[in-house]
């Protein structure tokens, strides 16, 4: 049977959720449901799932979205996005607090802070925005223990707005956005250096790191992981550091983090990617007690979703979200801006 599978990014964080499925028809095929036939030749075993796909306009045949009772023909081209079962823990609801920007029946919109983890992992079962929204909501689509609602996530240190899907038609729906690459979602992030360029285009390959598991690389070749693109444009430059925009086309795993670092320009206190260290400056005492100061202050890499867009799955509105920066971004850019003033009036003398 012919099939090929391939996961779809999601924002910037350690796995994907969702994927696709491409399945070509063989010429001899006699006409049969499509959502029969995606379950005789794949893995898909529910046909709920497949159903729900074409009612959300997630199957697409030869480029068009066909609905369930679409008979396939000989040589058809099929492609189904549906959300990717993550499969998380056993896990109880928890009161944590919830910086909720937008709700209703469809959708919440959040600011999530530094330091929450958005699903559990390995011997991390408690304390994440996962047990955070079974307490805020009772029924999340895809189960508790595999999607509870997510439609993306941030990293850990990370900060910003993240959307969550409250029923099983909204996700999909969402799911299909983030495969059109229609969302739109821009980042603030603080990084060393002075930026060349006033704007720019990064393009590279992002996939795990061969030497450092734990980390990810860009392969400019394309010998290995998966297309990204991220577009930049400077907000302010502080001398030694810059505060950039970036937009995402894609949406790879750490795919700022990496980028930015690919063209020398590493996030500030990304410990992971080496940014909690001097990088760009001088060697003397004063400045390095000032870097410590402002590591001190954002202990963490200085990357916040800024804003978020997308059309909502059942009224067809546009939404967009802002999120200011936090207090952390906030005191350590700005004693980067006095710092550098000092700078640019001491060369201006």
């Amino acid at each position: 049977m012919p099939k090929h599978e391939e996961e779809i990014e999601d924002l910037d964080n350690a796995e994907d959720l969702f994927q696709t499925l491409s399945l070509h028809v063989d010429k001899g095929q006699s006409p049969l449901r499509i959502d029969k036939y995606i379950i005789s030749q794949s893995e898909i075993s529910s046909r709920t799932k497949v159903q729900l796909a074409a009612k959300t306009g997630n199957i697409l045949v030869n480029g068009e979205v066909v609905k369930s009772n679409y008979k396939v023909r000989p040589k058809d081209e099929i492609v189904m996005v549906y959300p990717k079962s993550i499969h998380i823990p056993d896990m109880s609801p928890e009161d944590i607090p919830l910086d909720i920007l937008f709700e209703d029946d469809d959708l919440i919109v959040l600011n999530k802070p530094a330091g929450l983890v958005v699903h559990p992992g390995v011997g991390n079962t408690s304390g994440t925005l996962v047990n955070a929204l079974l307490h805020h909501v009772q029924d999340l689509p895809g189960g508790s223990k595999e999607r509870a609602g997510l439609v993306h996530r941030i990293d850990k240190n990370t900060t910003g707005l993240l959307v969550i899907a409250k029923t099983d038609d909204a996700l999909s729906k969402l799911a299909k956005q983030f495969f059109d690459r229609t969302i739109n979602r821009r980042y603030l992030a603080l990084v060393w250096g002075d930026v060349a360029e006033d704007s720019g285009t990064i393009e590279g390959h992002v996939g795990r790191d061969q030497r450092n598991g734990k980390c990810y690389q860009v392969f400019p070749r394309g010998d290995f992981g998966k297309f990204a693109r991220t577009h930049y444009k400077v907000i302010e430059r502080f001398a030694y550091v810059t505060l950039v925009e970036c937009k995402l086309d894609t949406g790879r795993t750490h795919q700022i983090r990496v980028h930015m670092k690919h063209i020398g320009h590493t996030l500030f206190g990304d410990e992971k990617y080496g940014g909690n260290k001097i990088l760009k400056g001088t060697v003397y005492a004063k400045y390095k007690q000032f870097v410590d100061n402002c590591l001190e202050l954002c202990p963490r890499q200085a990357l916040h979703a800024r804003s978020l867009g997308f059309i909502h799955p059942s009224t067809g509105e546009e939404l967009y979200f802002e999120s200011d920066l936090p207090e952390d971004m906030k005191e350590v850019i700005e004693r980067w801006r006095v710092y550098a003033k000092d700078i640019y009036n001491k060369n201006i003398e």
